[in-house]
């Protein structure tokens, strides 16, 4: 079943490594180019033109904020209940009890949100991205191993027990 095999390595984990290599360098480098215009030059620049030189101009470097910056997210709460009518209550003003709508709100609870990315999920879903299998094929080998485990458990269970009734 190739548990103990070696699994081969995530592109998504390379590209990530990647990424962050780059940007650790691209980091070092604006430290440098910052630290030069920091530094005055020693000797004044002298054009060669006859127009005399006016001085460079100073652009102010937007502040970096220090505080982070949050992003909504909704996805966690809650979506309101429509308005109660008057066809939700009795004669006596008592809540009619809505078996569908609780049915809804049943099968709701275990649907799970949806998806923020829809496309990454389509591409996970089909193995369109090099290197990481299909989710299909995933979730077959993790449904065997649930099969083959619950198997073992059950014969290692049958065999306790006629070993338990077998000594009477």
């Amino acid at each position: 079943m190739g548990w103990w095999k070696k699994h081969n390595p995530d592109p998504l984990d390379q590209r990530s490594k990647a990424l962050k290599s780059q940007l650790s360098s691209l980091e070092d480098e604006i430290r440098r180019l910052q630290s030069q215009v920091e530094q005055p030059a020693s000797q004044p620049k002298h054009r060669s033109t006859v127009r005399p030189q006016s001085p460079p101009s100073q652009r102010p470097i937007a502040a970096i904020p220090k505080e982070p910056i949050f992003e909504p997210v909704d996805r966690w709460q809650h979506k309101p209940e429509p308005p109660s009518t008057a066809p939700h209550f009795n004669d006596l003003g008592v809540r009619k009890y809505d078996l569908l709508a609780t049915w809804r709100r049943f099968k709701a609870h275990f649907r799970g949100p949806s998806s923020n990315n829809p496309k990454l999920v389509s591409y996970l879903a089909a193995g369109s991205i090099n290197g990481l299998r299909p989710l299909r094929y995933e979730k077959r080998v993790a449904r065997n191993r649930f099969i083959l485990l619950s198997v073992f458990f059950v014969l290692i269970l049958w065999g306790i027990l006629a070993m338990i009734f077998n000594q009477r």
